[in-house]
């Protein structure tokens, strides 16, 4: 997906938060955090969207709630790598 607009709603001592804006720099994917702990605006943003914790990602407007990898990834057009087993190497004696 080509330049997605990506907003993520933080807030202070939040783990999921980190990891959410670890994944997207990870991805090098551009977006805007929104810290609701700092920034009382963000906060009624948020609500106005019937969210009330965080992290929250929007993606595309599409709406993303907690740490969730797989439909991230789906919301970003990024592709799962196949995981391969090499049964060749195995020892099954």
């Amino acid at each position: 997906m080509l330049n997605p607009e990506v907003i993520v709603y933080t807030s202070r001592n939040c783990d999921d938060c980190e990891k959410v804006i670890g994944k997207l720099n990870e991805w090098e994917i551009k977006y805007e955090e929104r810290n609701v702990s700092e920034n009382r605006e963000y906060f009624k943003e948020l609500q106005g969207n019937n969210v009330y914790g965080t992290p929250a990602i929007f993606i595309n407007g599409e709406k993303i709630l907690g740490y969730q990898i797989r439909k991230m990834k789906q919301k970003l057009g990024i592709k799962e790598k196949p995981q391969y087993i090499d049964i060749d190497s195995m020892n099954f004696s």
